[in-house]
Protein backbone atom coordinates (compact mmCIF):
# COMPACT_ATOMS: atom_id res chain seq x y z
CA UNK A 1 0.00 0.00 0.00
CA UNK A 2 2.19 3.47 -0.91
CA UNK A 3 0.41 5.51 2.10
CA UNK A 4 2.03 3.86 4.51
CA UNK A 5 0.97 2.42 8.35
CA UNK A 6 -1.09 4.04 10.85
CA UNK A 7 1.81 4.09 13.27
CA UNK A 8 3.93 6.14 10.57
CA UNK A 9 0.85 8.43 10.54
CA UNK A 10 -0.28 8.84 14.38
CA UNK A 11 3.29 8.32 15.66
CA UNK A 12 5.93 9.27 13.21
CA UNK A 13 3.99 11.81 10.94
CA UNK A 14 6.06 14.54 9.64
CA UNK A 15 3.30 17.09 8.08
CA UNK A 16 0.19 16.73 9.99
CA UNK A 17 -1.35 14.62 11.84
CA UNK A 18 -4.37 12.51 11.16
CA UNK A 19 -7.80 14.15 11.63
CA UNK A 20 -10.37 13.06 14.06
CA UNK A 21 -12.52 12.06 11.56
CA UNK A 22 -9.91 9.81 10.08
CA UNK A 23 -9.60 8.03 13.38
CA UNK A 24 -13.16 7.54 13.80
CA UNK A 25 -12.87 6.11 9.94
CA UNK A 26 -10.01 3.90 10.78
CA UNK A 27 -11.73 2.71 13.56
CA UNK A 28 -14.79 1.33 12.10
CA UNK A 29 -12.88 -0.23 8.88
CA UNK A 30 -10.60 -2.27 11.53
CA UNK A 31 -13.81 -3.29 12.98
CA UNK A 32 -15.48 -3.80 9.52
CA UNK A 33 -12.57 -5.91 8.23
CA UNK A 34 -12.50 -8.05 11.58
CA UNK A 35 -16.20 -8.87 11.55
CA UNK A 36 -15.73 -9.85 7.44
CA UNK A 37 -12.96 -12.24 8.61
CA UNK A 38 -14.69 -13.60 11.36
CA UNK A 39 -17.97 -14.38 9.11
CA UNK A 40 -15.46 -15.98 6.67
CA UNK A 41 -14.59 -17.89 8.87
CA UNK A 42 -10.69 -16.72 9.99
CA UNK A 43 -11.78 -16.15 13.44
CA UNK A 44 -8.31 -15.45 14.64
CA UNK A 45 -6.11 -12.19 13.45
CA UNK A 46 -2.96 -12.41 15.30
CA UNK A 47 -0.93 -9.32 16.35
CA UNK A 48 -3.51 -6.53 15.55
CA UNK A 49 -1.34 -3.21 16.00
CA UNK A 50 -1.12 0.15 14.42
CA UNK A 51 1.50 -1.16 12.20
CA UNK A 52 -1.19 -4.01 10.91
CA UNK A 53 -3.34 -0.70 9.18
CA UNK A 54 -2.22 0.20 5.99
CA UNK A 55 -3.41 3.20 3.37
CA UNK A 56 -4.31 2.35 -0.29
CA UNK A 57 -3.70 5.14 -2.77
CA UNK A 58 -6.78 7.14 -2.09
CA UNK A 59 -6.11 7.56 1.60
CA UNK A 60 -8.57 4.57 3.09
CA UNK A 61 -7.46 2.05 5.61
CA UNK A 62 -7.18 -1.62 4.77
CA UNK A 63 -6.32 -4.44 7.21
CA UNK A 64 -3.47 -6.74 6.49
CA UNK A 65 -3.38 -9.95 5.52
CA UNK A 66 -0.39 -10.49 7.82
CA UNK A 67 -2.33 -11.23 10.85
CA UNK A 68 -4.35 -14.14 9.13
CA UNK A 69 -1.08 -16.03 8.87
CA UNK A 70 -0.65 -18.64 12.04
CA UNK A 71 2.29 -19.53 14.02
CA UNK A 72 1.41 -22.78 15.50
CA UNK A 73 2.95 -25.44 17.53
CA UNK A 74 1.14 -29.18 17.51
CA UNK A 75 -1.94 -26.66 16.28
CA UNK A 76 -2.77 -25.82 19.43
CA UNK A 77 -0.74 -22.78 20.50
CA UNK A 78 0.15 -19.16 18.93
CA UNK A 79 2.71 -17.46 19.18
CA UNK A 80 2.25 -13.73 19.47
CA UNK A 81 4.48 -10.79 19.49
CA UNK A 82 2.17 -7.48 21.01
CA UNK A 83 3.61 -4.72 22.32
CA UNK A 84 0.83 -5.29 25.48
CA UNK A 85 -0.25 -8.97 25.65
CA UNK A 86 -4.07 -10.48 26.44
CA UNK A 87 -3.88 -11.29 29.91
CA UNK A 88 -5.27 -15.13 28.49
CA UNK A 89 -2.07 -15.51 26.75
CA UNK A 90 -0.28 -14.66 29.72
CA UNK A 91 -2.09 -17.60 31.30
CA UNK A 92 -2.39 -20.32 29.12
CA UNK A 93 -0.55 -18.98 25.79
CA UNK A 94 -3.51 -19.04 23.29
CA UNK A 95 -4.90 -16.64 21.25
CA UNK A 96 -8.69 -16.21 21.34
CA UNK A 97 -11.33 -14.66 19.48
CA UNK A 98 -11.63 -12.66 22.52
CA UNK A 99 -7.99 -11.66 22.35
CA UNK A 100 -8.60 -9.90 19.06
CA UNK A 101 -11.10 -7.33 20.76
CA UNK A 102 -8.55 -6.69 23.16
CA UNK A 103 -6.09 -5.59 21.03
CA UNK A 104 -8.62 -4.00 18.82
CA UNK A 105 -8.79 -2.07 22.67
CA UNK A 106 -5.34 -1.28 22.12
CA UNK A 107 -5.51 0.44 18.74
CA UNK A 108 -8.37 2.39 20.27
CA UNK A 109 -6.08 3.82 22.57
CA UNK A 110 -3.59 4.76 19.87
CA UNK A 111 -6.07 6.07 18.12
CA UNK A 112 -6.73 8.29 21.00
CA UNK A 113 -3.83 9.38 22.38
CA UNK A 114 -1.10 9.31 19.76
CA UNK A 115 1.03 6.99 21.32
CA UNK A 116 1.65 3.83 23.32
CA UNK A 117 -0.15 3.60 26.25
CA UNK A 118 -0.03 0.43 28.29
CA UNK A 119 -4.01 -0.81 28.87
CA UNK A 120 -3.44 -1.05 32.51
CA UNK A 121 -2.45 2.93 33.06
CA UNK A 122 -5.18 3.59 30.22
CA UNK A 123 -7.94 2.38 31.90
CA UNK A 124 -6.87 4.06 35.16
CA UNK A 125 -7.26 7.26 33.55
CA UNK A 126 -10.57 6.26 32.61
CA UNK A 127 -11.75 5.42 35.77
CA UNK A 128 -10.80 8.45 36.92
CA UNK A 129 -12.41 10.13 34.42
CA UNK A 130 -9.29 11.93 33.27
CA UNK A 131 -10.62 11.48 29.64
CA UNK A 132 -8.94 14.84 28.30
CA UNK A 133 -5.80 13.49 29.60
CA UNK A 134 -6.05 11.03 27.34
CA UNK A 135 -6.67 12.59 24.38
CA UNK A 136 -3.74 13.21 21.84
CA UNK A 137 -2.74 16.66 22.24
CA UNK A 138 -2.11 17.21 18.16
CA UNK A 139 -5.56 17.12 17.90
CA UNK A 140 -5.89 20.55 19.94
CA UNK A 141 -9.02 20.24 21.04
CA UNK A 142 -10.48 19.35 17.37
CA UNK A 143 -12.66 16.48 18.24
CA UNK A 144 -15.86 16.11 19.75
CA UNK A 145 -15.96 15.21 23.26
CA UNK A 146 -19.03 12.97 23.34
CA UNK A 147 -17.73 11.38 20.06
CA UNK A 148 -14.75 10.44 22.35
CA UNK A 149 -16.23 9.48 25.32
CA UNK A 150 -17.91 6.91 23.29
CA UNK A 151 -14.58 5.56 21.84
CA UNK A 152 -13.20 6.17 25.35
CA UNK A 153 -15.82 3.90 26.71
CA UNK A 154 -15.71 1.10 23.69
CA UNK A 155 -11.84 0.76 24.37
CA UNK A 156 -12.56 0.18 28.27
CA UNK A 157 -14.75 -2.66 27.65
CA UNK A 158 -11.99 -4.10 24.69
CA UNK A 159 -9.50 -3.76 27.62
CA UNK A 160 -11.77 -5.87 30.60
CA UNK A 161 -9.66 -8.04 32.24
CA UNK A 162 -11.93 -11.36 31.68
CA UNK A 163 -12.31 -12.52 27.73
CA UNK A 164 -16.47 -13.13 28.16
CA UNK A 165 -16.89 -9.14 29.41
CA UNK A 166 -15.10 -8.02 26.03
CA UNK A 167 -17.99 -6.51 23.52
CA UNK A 168 -18.50 -9.06 20.25
CA UNK A 169 -17.65 -7.83 16.78
CA UNK A 170 -20.86 -6.87 15.79
CA UNK A 171 -20.87 -4.70 18.82
CA UNK A 172 -17.95 -2.60 17.76
CA UNK A 173 -19.36 -2.27 14.45
CA UNK A 174 -23.08 -0.80 15.49
CA UNK A 175 -21.40 1.33 17.62
CA UNK A 176 -18.83 2.75 15.99
CA UNK A 177 -20.93 3.21 12.88
CA UNK A 178 -23.48 5.79 13.83
CA UNK A 179 -20.07 8.23 14.41
CA UNK A 180 -19.68 8.36 10.85
CA UNK A 181 -22.44 10.69 9.92
CA UNK A 182 -20.43 13.63 8.95
CA UNK A 183 -19.84 14.96 5.45
CA UNK A 184 -18.02 12.48 3.51
CA UNK A 185 -14.72 14.13 2.98
CA UNK A 186 -12.23 11.76 0.94
CA UNK A 187 -9.91 10.42 2.94
CA UNK A 188 -6.62 11.57 1.33
CA UNK A 189 -7.82 15.36 2.79
CA UNK A 190 -7.97 13.63 6.41
CA UNK A 191 -4.92 12.04 5.62
CA UNK A 192 -2.86 14.77 4.70
CA UNK A 193 -2.03 13.21 1.31
CA UNK A 194 -2.07 14.40 -2.15
CA UNK A 195 -5.11 13.93 -4.48
CA UNK A 196 -4.39 10.64 -5.87
CA UNK A 197 -4.19 10.80 -9.76
CA UNK A 198 -7.33 9.79 -11.91
CA UNK A 199 -8.15 6.73 -14.25
CA UNK A 200 -7.13 6.76 -17.26
CA UNK A 201 -10.73 7.81 -19.04
CA UNK A 202 -10.18 5.38 -22.11
CA UNK A 203 -7.87 2.67 -22.97
CA UNK A 204 -4.92 3.68 -25.58
CA UNK A 205 -6.07 0.65 -28.27
CA UNK A 206 -9.30 0.14 -30.03
CA UNK A 207 -11.96 -1.98 -28.68
CA UNK A 208 -13.38 -5.01 -30.05
CA UNK A 209 -17.45 -5.39 -29.16
CA UNK A 210 -16.42 -7.62 -26.11
CA UNK A 211 -13.81 -5.14 -25.27
CA UNK A 212 -16.60 -1.88 -25.67
CA UNK A 213 -19.08 -4.08 -23.52
CA UNK A 214 -16.45 -4.72 -20.75
CA UNK A 215 -15.63 -0.90 -20.57
CA UNK A 216 -19.50 -0.13 -20.36
CA UNK A 217 -20.16 -2.43 -18.00
CA UNK A 218 -22.86 -4.04 -19.88
CA UNK A 219 -22.94 -7.50 -18.84
CA UNK A 220 -26.09 -8.00 -20.87
CA UNK A 221 -23.65 -7.45 -23.65
CA UNK A 222 -21.20 -9.57 -22.43
CA UNK A 223 -23.21 -12.54 -21.64
CA UNK A 224 -24.77 -12.49 -25.47
CA UNK A 225 -21.27 -12.38 -26.32
CA UNK A 226 -20.34 -15.75 -23.89
CA UNK A 227 -23.45 -17.63 -25.06
CA UNK A 228 -22.34 -16.47 -29.21
CA UNK A 229 -18.71 -17.56 -28.83
CA UNK A 230 -19.33 -21.17 -26.72
CA UNK A 231 -16.40 -23.24 -26.33
CA UNK A 232 -14.73 -21.97 -29.52
CA UNK A 233 -11.84 -20.63 -27.10
CA UNK A 234 -11.29 -23.66 -25.16
CA UNK A 235 -9.25 -25.75 -28.04
CA UNK A 236 -5.89 -26.25 -26.91
CA UNK A 237 -6.31 -25.90 -23.36
CA UNK A 238 -7.22 -29.69 -22.48
CA UNK A 239 -4.90 -31.87 -22.28
CA UNK A 240 -7.70 -34.76 -21.10
CA UNK A 241 -7.39 -38.35 -22.11
CA UNK A 242 -10.56 -39.62 -23.78
CA UNK A 243 -9.71 -43.56 -23.51
CA UNK A 244 -11.35 -44.20 -20.18
CA UNK A 245 -15.13 -42.58 -19.60
CA UNK A 246 -15.71 -43.13 -16.10
CA UNK A 247 -19.17 -41.88 -14.39
CA UNK A 248 -17.12 -39.20 -12.61
CA UNK A 249 -16.30 -37.88 -15.89
CA UNK A 250 -20.05 -37.96 -17.56
CA UNK A 251 -21.06 -36.51 -14.46
CA UNK A 252 -18.99 -33.77 -14.58
CA UNK A 253 -19.63 -32.73 -17.69
CA UNK A 254 -23.35 -33.44 -17.40
CA UNK A 255 -23.12 -30.65 -14.61
CA UNK A 256 -21.66 -28.27 -17.41
CA UNK A 257 -24.30 -28.75 -19.85
CA UNK A 258 -27.09 -28.07 -16.82
CA UNK A 259 -24.45 -24.93 -16.23
CA UNK A 260 -24.60 -23.91 -20.25
CA UNK A 261 -28.47 -24.27 -20.14
CA UNK A 262 -28.62 -21.89 -16.90
CA UNK A 263 -26.69 -19.30 -17.92
CA UNK A 264 -28.10 -19.06 -21.33
CA UNK A 265 -31.81 -18.99 -19.73
CA UNK A 266 -30.14 -15.92 -17.09
CA UNK A 267 -30.57 -18.30 -14.14
CA UNK A 268 -27.28 -17.05 -12.85
CA UNK A 269 -27.58 -18.91 -9.18
CA UNK A 270 -27.78 -22.17 -10.75
CA UNK A 271 -25.46 -21.78 -13.40
CA UNK A 272 -22.61 -20.94 -10.67
CA UNK A 273 -23.74 -24.25 -8.84
CA UNK A 274 -23.38 -26.37 -12.11
CA UNK A 275 -20.12 -24.44 -13.07
CA UNK A 276 -18.87 -25.17 -9.63
CA UNK A 277 -19.95 -28.98 -9.48
CA UNK A 278 -17.51 -29.08 -12.89
CA UNK A 279 -14.78 -27.58 -11.93
CA UNK A 280 -14.63 -28.86 -8.24
CA UNK A 281 -14.25 -31.97 -9.84
CA UNK A 282 -10.78 -31.28 -11.41
CA UNK A 283 -10.63 -33.45 -14.12
CA UNK A 284 -10.98 -31.23 -16.78
CA UNK A 285 -10.00 -27.54 -16.83
CA UNK A 286 -12.21 -25.08 -19.20
CA UNK A 287 -11.57 -21.64 -19.61
CA UNK A 288 -14.82 -20.32 -20.72
CA UNK A 289 -16.53 -22.50 -17.51
CA UNK A 290 -14.27 -19.76 -15.33
CA UNK A 291 -15.40 -16.97 -17.58
CA UNK A 292 -18.66 -17.57 -17.61
CA UNK A 293 -18.88 -18.29 -14.16
CA UNK A 294 -17.18 -14.96 -13.43
CA UNK A 295 -19.81 -13.39 -15.47
CA UNK A 296 -22.79 -15.13 -13.09
CA UNK A 297 -20.72 -13.97 -10.35
CA UNK A 298 -20.68 -10.28 -11.53
CA UNK A 299 -24.51 -10.18 -12.03
CA UNK A 300 -25.16 -11.90 -8.19
CA UNK A 301 -23.05 -8.57 -7.43
CA UNK A 302 -20.49 -11.00 -5.92
CA UNK A 303 -16.94 -8.89 -8.09
CA UNK A 304 -14.22 -10.22 -5.54
CA UNK A 305 -15.18 -14.57 -6.79
CA UNK A 306 -15.83 -12.85 -10.45
CA UNK A 307 -12.42 -11.78 -10.26
CA UNK A 308 -11.23 -14.93 -9.00
CA UNK A 309 -12.87 -16.78 -11.92
CA UNK A 310 -11.71 -14.12 -14.01
CA UNK A 311 -7.58 -14.84 -12.99
CA UNK A 312 -8.04 -18.35 -13.06
CA UNK A 313 -9.39 -18.59 -16.58
CA UNK A 314 -6.11 -16.95 -17.39
CA UNK A 315 -3.88 -19.43 -15.51
CA UNK A 316 -5.38 -22.06 -17.83
CA UNK A 317 -5.32 -19.59 -20.62
CA UNK A 318 -2.78 -16.99 -20.24
CA UNK A 319 -3.48 -15.00 -23.86
CA UNK A 320 -6.91 -15.45 -24.07
CA UNK A 321 -8.20 -11.97 -24.06
CA UNK A 322 -12.02 -12.70 -22.94
CA UNK A 323 -10.00 -13.40 -19.34
CA UNK A 324 -8.24 -10.14 -19.52
CA UNK A 325 -11.54 -8.32 -19.87
CA UNK A 326 -13.73 -10.10 -17.64
CA UNK A 327 -11.04 -9.45 -15.16
CA UNK A 328 -11.34 -5.78 -16.32
CA UNK A 329 -15.21 -5.60 -15.34
CA UNK A 330 -14.82 -7.11 -12.07
CA UNK A 331 -12.06 -4.29 -11.15
CA UNK A 332 -13.89 -1.67 -12.04
CA UNK A 333 -17.13 -2.98 -9.95
CA UNK A 334 -14.28 -2.85 -7.21
CA UNK A 335 -13.79 0.19 -7.75
CA UNK A 336 -10.44 -0.19 -8.66
CA UNK A 337 -10.13 1.71 -11.70
CA UNK A 338 -6.94 2.66 -12.66
CA UNK A 339 -6.41 -1.42 -12.56
CA UNK A 340 -9.54 -1.74 -14.42
CA UNK A 341 -8.39 0.46 -17.40
CA UNK A 342 -4.86 -1.02 -17.51
CA UNK A 343 -6.59 -4.72 -18.03
CA UNK A 344 -8.66 -3.21 -20.56
CA UNK A 345 -6.14 -2.32 -22.87
CA UNK A 346 -3.86 -5.65 -21.99
CA UNK A 347 -6.78 -6.97 -23.37
CA UNK A 348 -7.08 -4.58 -26.41
CA UNK A 349 -3.71 -5.61 -27.14
CA UNK A 350 -4.02 -9.09 -26.94
CA UNK A 351 -6.77 -9.10 -29.33
CA UNK A 352 -4.85 -6.73 -31.89
CA UNK A 353 -1.80 -8.86 -32.12
CA UNK A 354 -4.11 -12.00 -32.88
CA UNK A 355 -6.07 -10.13 -35.08
CA UNK A 356 -9.58 -11.10 -33.96
CA UNK A 357 -10.89 -7.54 -33.99
CA UNK A 358 -12.87 -8.66 -37.32
CA UNK A 359 -13.62 -11.84 -35.68
CA UNK A 360 -15.66 -10.74 -32.35
CA UNK A 361 -17.37 -7.98 -34.41
CA UNK A 362 -18.84 -11.24 -36.63
CA UNK A 363 -19.78 -12.86 -33.13
CA UNK A 364 -21.52 -9.47 -32.37
CA UNK A 365 -23.57 -9.02 -35.45
CA UNK A 366 -24.72 -12.93 -34.92
CA UNK A 367 -26.06 -11.56 -31.05
CA UNK A 368 -27.83 -8.73 -32.84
Amino acid sequence: MPNDTLAKHLFHWENQTIEWAMRLRVSLYIAEALDYCSTEGRLLYHDLNAYRVLFDEDGDPRLSCFGLMKNSRDGKSYSTNLAYTPPEYLRNGRVTPESVIFSFGTVLLDLLSGKHIPPSHALDMIQGKNILLLMDSHLEGNFSTEEATMVVELASQCLQYEPRERPNLKKLVSTLAPLQNKPDVPSYVMLGIPKPEEAPPTPQRPLSPMGEACQRMDLTAIHQILVMTHYRDDEGTNELSFQEWTQQMRDMLEARKRGDFAFRDKDFKTAIDCYSQFIDVGTMVSPTVYARRSLCNLLCDQPDAALRDAMQAQCVYADWPTAFYMQAVALAKLEMHKDAADMLNEAAGLEEKRGNLDLTTTFWSLCK
